[in-house]
């Protein structure tokens, strides 16, 4: 049993060990990786080569880039907690972004609005089995087809629009225990929920939404499996096949914006829970009189504040 023991011990060691040699040397060739991409570009970003649509479709969901990334943010953050300026700075930039693009998109609900308000008149009143919009040469699409495009408006909303309303504190939260702790103790809860919650699914959800988009762009279908070997061998074949199919026949035709907008709400998220933690490690350090310091966030106006921070 002894002997047995030790074994297994030595065997997990063993493992432990080299997990930790693949990390590093994962982390010293991001350095190389980068540097080559960006001195190669025609390899990943000439789309006329339908090799370097492979080696694009590849890089984006791999382990490469999954260190590149990891490198990045480790740098980004040594310098911002050695200059903390810096790191405030980039809260700022991540926030606007996120601030600039939910407020745009949040349009697109009065535009889900009026659509469906004009094609209930269609329907009902004038009895057009279409409808025509533009001058000259006219946009003429199904009833049907417009319907179902209000899915894309919600689309936009809710996937572009995610990060804007975290930062605006307008999720809803199951709170359990931390109204009841100290501010320091909020600051290390959101930290660890950046951490070891935004950030790991945000990343999961990147890697099965990158190929999932993907194969309904091209063909053969990529797999997340595939090496880049495999991927190469396929570009031989390779042709677009964008999805145009509705769930209807003359239904909406551009469901592959669906798996784009999914792939970009995860790079949202995983920015804006960089910043997420950035500002909690700033406000843990500073002190309360920094709380949504430079929070840039909206306010309904003068004589609305009792209405306004309410789920």
């Amino acid at each position: 049993m002894q002997e047995e023991s030790s074994v297994t011990l030595g065997q997990i060691l063993g493992a432990l060990g080299d997990g930790v040699v693949w990390v590093f040397q994962n982390i010293a060739m991001a350095f190389y990786n980068f540097g080559y991409a960006v001195s190669h570009p025609q390899l990943w970003l000439d789309w006329t080569n339908k090799e370097s649509v492979m080696r694009f479709v590849y890089y984006g969901g791999s382990v490469e880039f999954f260190f590149v990334v990891f490198v990045a943010v480790l740098i980004v953050t040594a310098i911002g907690m050695w200059r903390n300026s810096f790191m405030w700075g980039c809260v700022r930039v991540l926030e606007g972004f996120a601030n600039t693009v939910g407020r745009f998109f949040a349009w697109a609900g009065l535009l889900m609005v009026l659509q469906q308000i004009i094609i209930v008149f269609m329907q009902r009143i004038f009895t057009r089995p279409d409808i025509v919009f533009g001058f000259g040469v006219p946009l003429q699409f199904d009833i049907s087809w417009y319907a179902e495009e209000l899915k894309f408006y919600n689309a936009l909303v809710v996937t572009l629009c995610a990060t804007y309303t975290f930062v605006q504190g307008g999720h809803v939260r199951v709170d359990l225990v931390y109204a009841g702790v100290k501010f320091r103790t909020k600051k290390v809860i959101d930290m660890f929920g950046a951490l070891f919650f935004m950030i790991p699914a945000a990343t999961l959800i990147w890697l099965y939404g990158w190929f999932f988009m993907w194969r309904h762009l091209i063909v053969p279908k990529p797999s997340a499996s595939d090496t880049l070997e495999r991927l190469l061998m396929k570009s031989r074949a390779m042709r677009w096949n964008v999805e145009t199919i509705g769930f209807s026949p003359n239904g909406f035709t551009a469901y592959f914006l669906f798996k784009i907008l999914l792939v970009t709400f995860c790079g949202m998220v995983f920015l804006q829970a960089i910043a997420f933690f950035y500002r909690s490690y700033l406000e843990w350090k500073e002190g309360e009189e920094s709380e949504n310091k430079y929070l840039d966030k909206d306010t309904l106006g003068e004589g609305e504040e009792a209405y306004e921070g309410t789920h």
